[in-house]
């Protein structure tokens, strides 16, 4: 199984984003300023729609060792490829990889090729979008049900993240 993994990191700072309202009435957008955030891990499979995911509290070595322990386990049936980006906690040389996972490092500073990243917008787009949080739980809750949405919908996520297409070239 081919899996394309990130980490996209959520907050409670709310910046305003833009938004429709109808002419001449200005949108009450809320904003606040708490240094509250987590991380979610996760690895999608373009190919297939599959989702697994991780709400973690940083972004660590620690933490992707979770990470891939758990992917390994929810998918101990596969040989799983995993494209990584650059992160340090990628490269350590603490991480432990299951022996049913190989990581395959894409290239540096090229997001665009990573079809995991289309999950942070659509996450933030669709269920925090102008929205400010009474708690980090609340944030996280939120997070729970866009996550748990987007693994419900595999035809939506092939959709969402398999943007690569296969080209007839003749030589």
């Amino acid at each position: 199984m081919i899996l394309a993994q990130d980490e996209g990191r959520f907050g409670r700072i709310g910046r305003p984003q833009r938004c429709w309202a109808p002419p001449g009435i200005r949108p009450h957008a809320p904003a606040q300023f708490i240094r509250e955030s987590v991380y979610v891990f996760a690895a999608v499979a373009p190919l297939t729609g599959d989702l697994v995911s991780l709400i973690l509290p940083q972004a660590s070595t620690a933490m992707m060792n979770l990470f891939l322990e758990h992917v390994s386990q929810r998918l101990a049936k596969f040989f799983i490829v995993m494209q990584v980006d650059g992160a340090a906690w990628h490269g350590s040389h603490e991480l432990v990889v299951p022996a049913n996972i190989r990581l395959i490092e894409q290239p540096p500073y090229s997001p665009e090729v990573n079809p995991a990243e289309h999950l942070w917008d659509e996450l933030r787009e669709k269920y925090l979008h102008n929205r400010a949080f009474a708690s980090l739980d609340a944030l996280i809750e939120v997070l729970c049900q866009g996550l748990n949405a987007l693994a419900d919908d595999p035809a939506a996520l092939r959709s969402l993240t398999g943007f690569s297409h296969i080209v007839n070239v003749k030589l």
